[in-house]
């Protein structure tokens, strides 16, 4: 989830230089646990700017309710990519506009920043990029049948620094194997963090899973270096580049 803004120009992610705003979540009752662990928060009002962009804009970009049909969605068949909390969206549009001849599936849960996309991607004229306003994992569950994306890009995820909190991490067993079977035959998952500690945790919950591998590779030529990316680098923090190959 790239950057979760409360507007859609203000990050949230970070108080200072170099340091996140740590989300306040409020503990469960000991032997008590959710029927989902949710790997976000809900955060910040709607400005008049960001409901103007939504009501002008996303009608042209959004996905038919129901089964997700990338035929439908896009109007044509073509390889698809699924990023999940794209943020502002720079990574998404940058995709879209490097390969044309895919197309990209844009998500997250923050109304803000997916408008400031919207707008950018309307001045970019990229046809080939849709958006979903709402939980990936609730989409991927109940509106994705098997074998329907080519890639998943992760880009930048929130990374959960409390031990108590650690649940809440997108990698993890149960969103391995929702990747897994939504993932076509030779699939892969792209994911980025500056977070060491991070990388080390996606890679241990791949190591423990049986349909993924897990490399190290180098940084995608065509993704800016903007947002969080940005920021690590500026704070000295190293850019872990992962791939996650779906197994047969």
């Amino acid at each position: 989830m790239s950057e979760h803004p409360t507007e859609a120009t203000t990050p949230t992610r970070e108080a200072g230089p170099d340091r996140r705003k740590e989300h306040v979540v409020p503990d469960l009752p000991p032997g008590v646990a959710p029927a989902r662990v949710r790997t976000f928060v809900r955060r910040g009002r709607l400005s008049s700017l960001t409901k103007d962009r939504v009501e002008r804009l996303a009608p042209a970009r959004s996905v038919p309710d129901g089964p997700f049909e990338p035929a439908a969605a896009f109007g044509r068949t073509a390889p698809v990519v699924l990023e999940i909390g794209c943020g502002h969206g720079h990574a998404a549009i940058a995709y879209a506009a490097a390969f044309p001849e895919r197309d990209i599936l844009a998500m997250d849960v923050h109304t803000p920043g997916l408008a400031r996309m919207l707008a950018d991607a309307d001045e970019a004229g990229v046809p080939n990029l849709r958006v979903e306003i709402g939980d990936a994992v609730l989409f991927l569950e109940e509106r994705v049948t098997d074998a329907t994306f080519d890639a998943v890009h992760l880009f930048f995820p929130d990374p959960w620094r409390k031990q108590k909190h650690t649940k809440r991490r997108f990698v993890s067993p149960a969103n391995l194997d929702l990747l897994a079977r939504v993932l076509k035959p030779r699939g892969h998952v792209l994911i980025a963090t500056d977070q060491d500690f991070y990388a080390e945790h996606a890679l241990a919950e791949v190591a423990a899973h049986p349909r993924f591998e897990a490399h190290r590779i180098d940084r995608p030529q065509w993704r800016p270096r903007d947002g969080f990316e940005a920021k690590g680098i500026a704070a000295g923090r190293t850019i872990n580049e992962l791939r996650l190959d779906l197994l047969p």
